[in-house]
């Protein structure tokens, strides 16, 4: 599974550096289905890795079957 998602930044003066995911799309052959939806945008990550793992548990999916990238 490929996925690829755009972020926001939060303030770093409050907390360490976290981010939203603003919107995330699955890439399914030549298409890409946007599937914000389907996940909690409010979290604050602290890394992609774990947003990668927490996409593997969404889709109960091994982690190193996915792909994530940010636009």
């Amino acid at each position: 599974m490929n996925f690829t998602f755009s972020s926001q930044s939060t303030s770093q003066a409050i907390e360490p550096a976290t981010f939203q995911v603003r919107q995330i799309w699955q890439q399914v052959d030549q298409e890409s289905r946007e599937i914000s939806h389907l996940i909690d945008r409010t979290y604050r990550y602290h890394s992609v890795r774990e947003l990668h793992w927490h996409l593997a548990d969404r889709f109960s999916r091994p982690v190193h079957s996915l792909a994530l990238n940010r636009v």
